[in-house]
């Protein structure tokens, strides 16, 4: 086995995006793992779980000869197949276990035998994670960031799209990043996210980017965590601040998260199962404010909700929406933002409305220092 190829240059794995087959469990693959990977077992979770139990009990070889012994005949051939498979699709594809071990050795090894030699990852997925989370520490440590924040509503995902040094974070969470920013199908698992987050980085720091605009979110959009060092970066980064009046930024929300996401849902769940799903993800989220809203607003709030659901179930009209938008931004949203960027004003850099935050992006140096600004 030790004269097998073995892959050690972790950049171009991600750089190049080579295919890659995870011999790991289901389980395994599940926790965490890498954009260009399919998951092709050596072992199903319960195999896995009797070899480790073996190892623990008699050792290393009796858990072998287990592993070769469950591993074997007809699974071993159906296996086999499953890997050549794949390799006709992709025959550059790289193999990977956990560790770089015996797993993706052994396979490696049998591959050979049947006449393909394919190299196997050094270090395996554990390398590969580390290399990862080094690539993320470095841009977040010697890149040059700027935050684009704004009022709830303001368009500011929307403006990511034309700036060309924008990094969507919302976009690698699957989530709009509020308590209504649920979208149906779900977020990926942390490390996923963490995973497709320091790809793209590096990725775009290889073709010489340095300086990056990232719209501004809390630690966590919806369940998804920032790594630690890219937050405190983003809470040091200087910061460009688009102005937009309430009445527009109360039909943003009501067309994001009302009117598109309904539609979302029928889309991904069905007529029968989309609008029950989407109503109650509406009301879901109203109550994970009731705390911070008090119980009389809250209260006044889903009631105007769900008024406003009634009215869309009846007519497909979703402008009675905007009654308990405009209210909750009025007094939940628009003075705790007011009141955060008023703890931040020292790093405001400009301010303006969208075309002008646009334009600025578009000509913007990276010498430039932040600017006096009223409070908000």
């Amino acid at each position: 086995m030790s004269t097998l190829p073995l892959a050690t240059d972790y950049a171009r794995i991600f750089l190049d995006e080579v295919p890659l087959i995870d011999l790991r469990a289901p389980v395994e693959f599940k926790e965490g793992a890498f954009p260009t990977a399919v998951s092709l077992p050596l072992m199903t979770d319960e195999e896995r779980a009797r070899v480790g139990t073996c190892y623990k009990q008699e050792g290393q070889a009796a858990a072998i000869a287990l592993g070769h012994l469950l591993v074997g005949g007809a699974v071993r051939a159906a296996r086999m197949e499953s890997w050549l498979a794949r390799l006709r699709q992709q025959p550059d594809a790289l193999l990977y276990c956990f560790r770089g071990g015996l797993r993706s050795q052994t396979v490696q090894q049998w591959l050979a035998e049947a006449g393909v030699t394919r190299p196997r990852v050094a270090g395996g997925y554990k390398a590969l994670r580390h290399f990862l989370i080094d690539t993320q520490a470095k841009a977040s440590a010697e890149c040059d960031w700027t935050v684009l924040t704004g009022m709830t509503g303001s368009g500011k995902t929307h403006m990511l799209a034309h700036i060309t040094q924008a990094v969507d974070l919302e976009g690698h969470a699957r989530h709009r990043g509020s308590s209504f920013g649920q979208l149906p199908g779900g977020q990926p698992g942390n490390i996923d996210f963490e995973n497709r987050l320091a790809i793209e980085l590096l990725q775009r720091r290889n073709r010489g980017e340095s300086q990056f605009v990232l719209e501004d979110e809390s630690r966590l959009i919806g369940r998804c965590a920032l790594p630690l060092n890219l937050y405190e970066a983003m809470c040091r980064a200087p910061l460009v601040v688009v102005e937009v009046p309430q009445e527009a930024r109360a039909e943003q929300i009501r067309t994001d998260y009302v009117q598109d996401l309904w539609l979302r849902y029928l889309e991904f769940h069905g007529p029968d199962a989309g609008w029950p799903l989407f109503a109650g993800y509406l009301t879901d989220a109203m109550a994970r404010l009731k705390r911070r809203l008090g119980d009389k607003d809250y209260r006044e709030l889903d009631g105007l909700l769900q008024a406003a659901l009634r009215e869309q179930a009846q007519s497909g009209d979703t402008r009675a929406h905007l009654v308990w938008i405009r209210l909750l931004l009025t007094r939940y949203y628009d003075p705790m933002y007011c009141y955060q960027l008023d703890n931040k004003r020292e790093r405001i850099l400009f301010r303006g409305d969208k075309e002008a935050c646009l334009a600025f992006f578009a000509k913007r140096s990276p010498l430039q220092t932040p600017q006096e600004s009223p409070t908000c």
